[in-house]
């Protein structure tokens, strides 16, 4: 093993700390709801950044085969970790390579979405509003989605066997924290809130609405 590249626990405290803070900064949890969804997102953060500079768990549980396969590679160098890079047989620097530049665009995505929602959410809440303008016009629950688009582009990084685990039960969690909301919503708006749940769809925005929507609105 190379111990100049992994049980850097600084870094796993430090990288933990910043993306967590970061993530903190732009959701801003009140509710004991919005703290378990913040709360689960941070462990998926300290799982992934544990393997990511502290042990490598999956290269070591995937050892044998992964050397079998591609004698080649050092796996127990750092930038092996970036499996898809490896695996996939680009040979260049793996923070240039085409995985590693997908999950650049996916949670800098994420991030602008946590972002841009927050702030309408926040000006709705206060005013005791519903949410319906900017990401909330085109999708029900963008904060959700903003947290989903970060893990999976971390995932497209570094590939976990821990984070691969936790990212389906991570969306079970908001499919199911979402479901509640909507029913408080629907309790607190009535037939407002059930004519926008009708028009604007819970995840996935209409491509329409992308192409045909005004930016700000």
């Amino acid at each position: 093993m190379h111990d100049s590249t992994y049980g850097l626990w600084i870094l796993v405290a430090f990288n933990s700390a910043i993306f967590i803070l970061f993530a903190f900064s732009f959701f801003k949890p009140k509710s004991g709801r919005d703290w378990r969804s913040f709360g689960a997102f941070s462990a998926f953060l300290v799982a992934l950044f544990t393997e990511m500079y502290g042990f490598p768990l999956t290269i070591y549980f995937l050892s044998g085969w992964l050397q079998s396969n591609y004698p080649s590679v050092d796996w127990f160098a750092h930038d092996s970790g970036h499996l898809l890079e490896m695996l996939f047989g680009w040979r260049g620097n793996p923070h240039f390579g085409p995985f590693h530049l997908l999950s650049f665009g996916l949670i800098g995505g994420g991030f602008i979405l946590l972002s841009a929602a927050w702030r309408v959410l926040y000006q709705a809440q206060k005013g005791g509003a519903l949410a319906t303008e900017g990401p909330y016009a085109r999708i029900r629950h963008p904060q959700y989605v903003g947290f989903v688009l970060i893990m999976l582009g971390f995932l497209v990084q570094w590939p976990t066997i821990l984070t691969l685990a936790m990212f389906p039960i991570l969306l079970l969690m908001y499919w199911r924290l979402s479901l509640r909301e909507e029913r408080e919503a629907l309790a607190e708006f009535g037939e407002r809130y059930r004519q926008y749940a009708a028009r604007v769809p819970r995840f996935f925005p209409k491509f329409r609405t992308l192409v045909s929507a005004k930016p700000g609105r």
